[in-house]
């Protein structure tokens, strides 16, 4: 019985070490100063080799376009809508559509209007959508907090 308790535990883990969660994009922010009164806060996508994250701008019936969502702020308003590069353009046979992506990094920039005294922090979320060659992650949410220097 011992042997069999044994033999199992084993297998577990086993299977376990092959059950690998993907992430294959890291986030990484910075917010400076470019006048007294503005500022730009830079959300970077560093993307693993071989996979991509879509662009702000899809049509509908499409992937999960990479959506930035800012918290209001007492000392600072957002200026313009998030601004990203220009997007490498295909058609994806999995959507029936010509699409637009990042591959191994891209770097969105919001530019604020700073009010008042600081220190300022500009709080919010992003969704982002992943995918490869093979097969599309689920869409992911992650919170950001990023202080203006």
């Amino acid at each position: 019985m011992k042997r069999i308790l044994l033999t199992l535990v084993a297998v577990f883990f086993a299977a376990a070490s092959f059950a690998q969660i993907e992430d294959p994009v890291k986030w990484s922010y910075a917010g400076k100063k470019i006048s007294s009164t503005e500022a730009v806060v830079l959300i970077k996508a560093t993307v693993d080799e071989g996979w991509h994250i879509y662009s702000q701008n899809l049509k509908d019936g499409g992937p999960q376009p990479t959506k930035f969502t800012f918290t209001p702020g007492a000392n600072y308003t957002l200026i313009g809508k998030t601004v990203e590069p220009k997007p490498i353009t295909k058609y994806e046979s999995s959507f029936k559509m010509n699409v637009g992506y990042f591959e191994k990094s891209v770097v969105f920039q919001q530019k604020v209007k700073l009010k008042g005294a600081g220190p300022y922090v500009v709080k919010g979320k992003l969704e982002f959508m992943t995918c490869n060659d093979h097969k599309c992650l689920p869409p992911d949410e992650v919170e950001f907090s990023i202080p203006i220097k």
